[in-house]
């Protein structure tokens, strides 16, 4: 698999054929590499920031993975607890992470953390993210798998303490494209008067409070900073969107 994991590339333009020397580096040189793809990055303010690689993986090679992990990942839909309310989480998810990590828990729910040597691609797809993201360390794995347009995830940060006051969560998509919604949290003054969600349904698409991506196949997304501090995302219901998507989203857990 790892051999089938190719990054994005811009399509050769078949009306113009490099240099020899040029495709070799000059002379004597060694070939040179593709330079890797550069993310389109959205500044939120106030130290959080969102990068966008819309053709991260290609294309052939990510369907590869999403047969994979279709077939393969112990998917799971537990029951979790959500304002006091217990229900069927609305979207398949399963749990990856280095051994001897502090447990995740999120909504009543505790999962059990498998290990990466269970699941090859896994590794291959975590390799290509730190290829991509220099600097930066996942060692845990949240998968979710959404079967058709009403599965979903609601409003939410993913601030628990055992990411740190700064996480970075990178998301890869395979299969269905998705809206992907970004919010600014609402303020504590909001929450008290009941107004929050209120004010949120309001908000224009075009309001600095609000932002929203198409995640395709294949593509991979970046929340840095003070993201989940100081913004929510969701991924809404959405009737047109008939097939399967899976969505990848490595975290680095604190030791």
């Amino acid at each position: 698999m790892a051999s089938r994991l190719r990054l994005g590339q811009p399509s050769p333009n078949p009306a113009s054929t490099p240099d020899p020397g040029e495709a070799n580096g000059g002379e004597g040189g060694e070939a040179r590499k593709p330079e890797p793809k550069r993310p389109e990055v959205t500044n939120l303010g106030g130290g959080s920031e969102v990068l966008h690689f819309p053709r991260f993986m290609a294309r052939e090679a990510a369907w590869e993975v999403f047969e994979e992990l279709d077939k393969r990942i112990p998917w799971t839909r537990p029951t979790i607890r959500v304002f006091g309310r217990s229900s069927v989480q609305p979207r398949d998810t399963c749990y990856v992470a280095d051994e001897g990590l502090t447990d995740l828990k999120y909504s009543g729910h505790q999962p059990r953390a498998h290990s990466w040597d269970e699941f090859p691609v896994l590794k291959d797809v975590l390799k290509a993210v730190h290829e991509a993201l220099p600097g930066s360390y996942f060692n845990s794995l949240l998968l979710n798998r959404y079967k058709a347009g009403l599965d979903y995830v609601s409003w939410h940060a993913d601030d628990e303490p055992l990411y740190g006051p700064t996480p970075e969560i990178a998301s890869v998509t395979f299969g269905c494209e998705r809206e992907f919604l970004l919010r600014k949290k609402p303020t504590k003054t909001q929450v008290a008067a009941g107004s929050g969600e209120s004010v949120r349904k309001r908000l224009k698409i075009d309001d600095p409070q609000q932002h929203s991506f198409l995640l395709k196949h294949g593509s991979l997304l970046v929340m840095r900073g003070y993201t989940q501090r100081d913004w929510q995302h969701s991924v809404p219901k959405r009737a047109k969107a008939a097939s399967t998507r899976i969505n990848l989203t490595f975290r680095h857990v604190l030791s």
